[in-house]
């Protein structure tokens, strides 16, 4: 149990945290045919902008209302207005995604009922969709913003369907997982002969192709057809402790039931996707990830000799610090450093004595003595400044390429992680004598939790 403390300093230094409206807005930008716009002023949404530009390598659409002194003290009822027709005549999208920043939400405006009274007044918006959520980036964090936005969408757009879809299921995608996650995760789905609807998909609209055409909105993405076809799906799968609330609300709104899943990176939390699918789909688990099972224990046994007894500091948002630290700690790791950026009801489950929802200077502060530091590319200084081995993990991500294919789930992704840390450690001569540190805690399974999978393959 780790006793989370929230960090009192009078200002941030280097910051771990970003804003509830850049989740947000990176949510929407998971649907096909949409244009995210931030209700606040231009440095808000150029900030932002820049942000998602550098890490993904790739044109981000994103629009702002353009709020200014006049406007913030007056209502920015006609900058929505303005924002919401010319984004309808220049890039005719399925669906328009507007969260709110600081500067809106201190004013307090009533969003909703001004886009009752817009949509009113111009017919010719049409079939677009508009959902709105509520972000202040002075409360919550990232993660915070993208649940919200996901649950927004949700309560929006999703329809209750009296018949069921056979073999289709919903996957609820947290904010931490890459686009090469949520393609590994859908070619697991499918190998099971089940098809997935997957909110958001950021797989098929940030994933680095190059499109036949120009689009000023996304590109790919989880279509508005799809999204109103969740209710008729088999089961819901959450990823991620923040998609709790969204795959409740939707149990609540169309009685499909789901299963959460807290994490995707270590052997057991694949062997219950695997069996969970198994039962879902009816068929046994398919031979190849029997092998990729194998070559992941294989990996571990491997690896246990340069993890065990290492100290490890990781700054990241909840879901991705508990997916990360959890699998860490099964390797045989001491988690010495962890700070985060909100609250979450997983933090205190971390096996470390104390978890900082705070900044890089506090991570950096803690992590002295560690061997590797983990945090996303804002951490390559503290790195340098304590001469330690550096894994970047998570958004920004600018100083490497293929940050939006970094693989941490599954089988595979499990194993890749062992390999590219294992190697971190053998690089900065982080070697321990073989035999000198027991096994990792998950490759003790007993041949009792080894036979399901067995059993269903045989």
């Amino acid at each position: 149990m780790a006793k989370v403390i929230e960090s009192k300093k009078s200002c941030t230094v280097n910051p771990l945290k970003m804003s509830q409206p850049l989740g947000a807005s990176y949510a929407y930008m998971g649907m096909n045919n949409c244009m995210p716009v931030m209700h606040g002023s231009q440095g808000c949404t150029g900030f932002g902008l820049v942000l998602l530009v550098r890490h993904f390598r790739e044109a981000i659409p994103l629009q702002t209302t353009a709020m200014n002194e006049a406007t913030t003290i007056l209502g920015g009822m006609d900058n929505i207005e303005k924002a919401i027709v010319n984004i309808k005549k220049r890039a005719n999208p399925d669906l328009i995604g507007i969260c709110s920043t600081g500067l809106t939400e201190t004013k307090g405006e009533d969003v909703a009922g001004d886009l009752k009274q817009i949509r009113a007044k111009h017919p010719e918006l049409g079939d677009t969709q508009v959902v709105f959520v509520s972000t202040p980036d002075y409360s919550g964090a990232f993660q915070d913003g993208w649940a919200n936005a996901v649950l927004a969408m949700i309560n929006a757009l999703v329809e209750s369907v009296p018949v069921r879809v056979d073999k289709q299921i919903n996957v609820l995608a947290g904010c931490y997982l890459t686009a090469g996650d949520i393609e590994e995760l859908r070619e697991i789905i499918e190998a099971f002969g089940l098809s997935a609807v997957v909110m958001p998909d950021i797989s098929g609209s940030l994933d680095g192709h190059i499109p036949d055409d120009f689009s000023p909105s996304t590109i790919g993405g989880t279509t508005l057809a799809e999204v109103r076809s969740m209710g008729a799906s088999v089961l819901t799968i959450a990823i991620g402790e923040q998609m709790r609330g969204c795959a409740e609300a939707l149990q609540a709104s169309t009685g499909v039931e789901y299963e959460l899943f807290d994490r995707l990176t270590g052997l057991q939390a694949n062997d219950k996707l695997l069996m969970t699918l198994s039962r879902i789909s009816g068929r046994p688990v398919p031979l190849k990830y029997r092998r990729q099972r194998s070559q992941l224990l294989d990996a571990m046994l491997d690896g246990h000799f340069f993890f065990g007894g290492k100290k490890i500091a990781i700054g990241a948002e909840p879901d991705l610090l508990w997916a990360t630290a959890s699998w860490l700690a099964e390797m045989g790791c001491e988690l010495t450093a962890l700070v985060t950026t909100t609250r979450s009801p997983l933090l205190g489950e971390l096996p470390a004595d104390e978890v900082i929802i705070g900044d890089l200077e506090d991570l950096e502060l803690r992590a002295k003595n560690c061997d590797l530091l983990i945090t996303h590319s804002h951490g390559r200084q503290a790195a340098e400044r304590l001469a330690m081995p550096f894994y970047r993990m998570g958004i920004p991500m600018f100083d490497r390429l293929g940050s939006a294919h970094q693989l941490s789930v599954g089988y595979r992704g499990t194993r890749g992680l062992i390999f590219e840390i294992g190697n971190l450690f053998l690089a900065s001569g982080h070697e321990n004598h073989p035999g000198s540190w027991p096994l990792p805690a998950a490759a003790k399974a007993s041949d009792a939790a080894v036979a399901p999978i067995v059993e269903l393959v045989d």
